[in-house]
């Protein structure tokens, strides 16, 4: 009878725990095409963050623009202390490059996958489709796919790839995004400025919805030292009464910089048409880029 009483009590003290594992937090909703009209990423509101333009709009009005805004020539802050010495003197060298007219070789205009952090930088649209098991990332230019895993790890064997292994998992009202094991290729860069980076690279993305004032006001500060494209690229139109994305962005490479830095990537939202743009494919413009690499594959597909 001892046993059974004791037994009735403990089965009673189990029923009055709460279940605060189990989380009935709704998953935010990021689906559709967001947009913005500018490159590289943004300022964050406090401490180290991504490498500015030396020749930046406002202060040389002398500086020659692309498309109406993308100040040229692209010359990073190479003395900035972020950057490690033998970094300092790539970035150094890429920008003395583009002052004396030439084009740094990077992943666009070389025909070549944008891994992260740079394609972040680089992209101006992305299509956010979202299921149980996975958040796949599809962005306009050259039509880049990431597919973010949900609610698992990094292989314990992780094997190198374009655009690395990405894992996410929500906190919240916030998607979080680990991404590893990015593969070097020969134009594989932090950033529009040749920045390199190594295989310890590793980069966290946190998405939340913002007020729509919140993030017209984020574009149009960026704008005002990063320029707005010109042509379809700085033509986006957004919808009205409609949130904005936030991506803050946090990236580490020991053997890049001396400490983790952040930045900011602010979409708004639009009903514009998904357009096609392509690279390699296309001829024409291979030849006026002057394309040194261009992808091919190992074997066929089929």
């Amino acid at each position: 009878m001892i046993e059974t009483r004791a037994l009735a009590v403990l089965l009673l003290a189990a029923m009055a725990v709460p279940a605060a594992a189990v989380s009935s937090a709704p998953i935010p909703d990021f689906g559709g095409t967001w947009g913005r009209n500018a490159f590289n990423l943004e300022a964050p509101a406090s401490g180290p963050g991504p490498l500015r333009n030396l020749r930046r709009i406002g202060k040389d009005a002398s500086t020659p623009t692309t498309g109406g805004g993308d100040p040229i020539p692209l010359v990073g802050d190479y003395m900035s202390p972020l950057l490690k010495p033998h970094a300092a003197e790539i970035v150094k060298r890429m920008g003395e490059g583009s002052a004396s007219g030439h084009d740094i070789l990077d992943p666009s205009n070389q025909c070549h996958p944008y891994s992260p952090p740079y394609l972040l930088g680089m992209q101006q649209r992305v299509t956010v489709l979202q299921t149980k098991t996975e958040v796949t990332l599809v962005y306009g230019q050259d039509v880049q796919v990431r597919h973010v895993k949900l609610n698992v790890a990094h292989p314990a064997n992780l094997r190198p790839s374009a655009m690395g292994d990405s894992v996410g998992h929500y906190e919240g009202d916030t998607l979080v995004v680990d991404t590893a094991g990015v593969e070097l290729g020969p134009y594989t860069m932090v950033d529009r400025f040749g920045t390199p980076q190594s295989k310890a690279m590793h980069v966290v993305e946190r998405y939340r919805l913002i007020d729509d004032a919140e993030a017209r006001a984020a574009q149009e500060r960026h704008e005002q030292t990063s320029g707005r494209l010109g042509g379809r690229q700085g033509n986006t139109t957004f919808a009205p009464n409609k949130n904005g994305l936030r991506v803050h962005v946090t990236i580490e490479d020991p053997e890049t910089y001396t400490a983790p830095w952040s930045g900011d990537v602010t979409y708004r939202f639009t009903r514009d048409e998904f357009d096609e743009r392509v690279c390699a494919e296309n001829a024409s413009q291979g030849r006026t880029l002057g394309i040194e690499h261009p992808p091919i594959a190992e074997r066929p597909d089929f």
